[in-house]
């Protein structure tokens, strides 16, 4: 009896195990070109020595830049576990300093990436992360025809509360400083500066991670002020009369406003109704996390209407 012939598949199998072998590696050619486009989209674009050690930062040069004409500058601060590139898309920054022509800086704060954080704290590091800043503000102004007069600061969370230190610190180079969710972990009494010094915030009522009327949670084992009671404290360093006056700019916000005749430099204070740890009119963090992100109001577009007719005292551009 004859055996049967034998098939082969060969040609069959071509197609086949091709396409399997394609369905297999799909996915890690997929996970690589995410890893990739990761790695470009939040990679930093500078760095300087402070201190002894490296530390990074995203600039972002607006097309209208002009060497000749002096730039104002704004510092943007990412919270903690955060990162520069991270702070860029929530605070959407770049897009409004294109048009109105003022250069960006995302400064790196210490510790590797996804838990980085600013020592805005009694601790050891708060002193560093400060020299950074100055150093960083030195290094830009080398580099750029920066405006000494207006150097803004503003932050998240965790960069707020470092914004709030370097109001303190830094208050004969920064003309004004912006907090949003401020993670706030130094009182009144610690800072050294008695000079007016304009801010703007904005907090939500609903704030999970750093509550608007103060208290504890998970992320801190120290207290968090009450909100409402800072922002009053820093009107009184301001000189601001002790009665603020409050107004409805949307729906769901209340605009607390310290400005008067009597009221050195400006104080704003942005309360979200049922707001969570997020930045208003930015790109949302998830809520499951940090509660609803509003869009009834731009957080960005309001502090650099705040920041840009503020100046320091007594300087003018180079």
């Amino acid at each position: 009896m004859e055996s049967p012939p034998v098939v082969t598949a060969t040609r069959g199998r071509g197609p086949v195990a091709g396409i399997v072998l394609l369905l297999v590696g799909l996915p890690l050619l997929l996970a690589l070109a995410d890893a990739i486009s990761y790695h470009r989209h939040n990679r930093n674009n500078g760095s300087l020595v402070s201190e002894g050690e490296v530390r990074e930062y995203v600039l972002h040069v607006p097309r209208s830049f002009d060497p000749a004409k002096p730039t104002p500058l704004v510092i943007s601060l990412h919270g903690a576990g955060s990162w520069p590139a991270d702070q860029r898309d929530i605070s959407r920054w770049d897009a409004l300093a294109d048009r109105e022509g003022f250069m960006v800086v995302y400064p790196a704060g210490a510790g590797r990436i996804r838990s980085r954080i600013w020592h805005a704290d009694r601790g050891p590091g708060l002193a560093r992360d400060v020299r950074f800043i100055a150093d960083l503000i030195d290094t830009l102004q080398v580099a750029y025809n920066i405006d000494p007069a207006r150097v803004y600061v503003n932050g998240l969370s965790n960069g707020a509360g470092m914004a709030f230190v370097l109001s303190c610190t830094l208050a004969d180079r920064i003309a004004a400083v912006g907090l949003v969710a401020s993670a706030l972990l130094l009182p009144w009494d610690w800072c050294p500066e008695d000079r007016p010094m304009p801010v703007i915030a904005f907090h939500g009522t609903a704030d999970p991670i750093t509550p608007y009327h103060g208290g504890t949670t998970w992320v801190a084992s120290m207290a968090f002020p009450d909100v409402p009671t800072f922002v009053a404290a820093w009107a009184r360093r301001n000189g601001c009369a002790a009665t603020p006056h409050d107004s409805m700019v949307a729906p769901d916000v209340t605009l607390r406003a310290y400005a008067d005749a009597d009221c050195d430099a400006g104080v704003a204070l942005y309360a979200v109704e049922d707001g969570g740890h997020a930045w208003p009119g930015g790109q949302p963090i998830p809520e499951w996390f940090a509660g609803p992100t509003s869009q009834s109001i731009d957080a960005t577009r309001l502090m650099w209407a705040f920041f840009r007719d503020r100046r320091l005292p007594g300087l003018r551009p180079k």
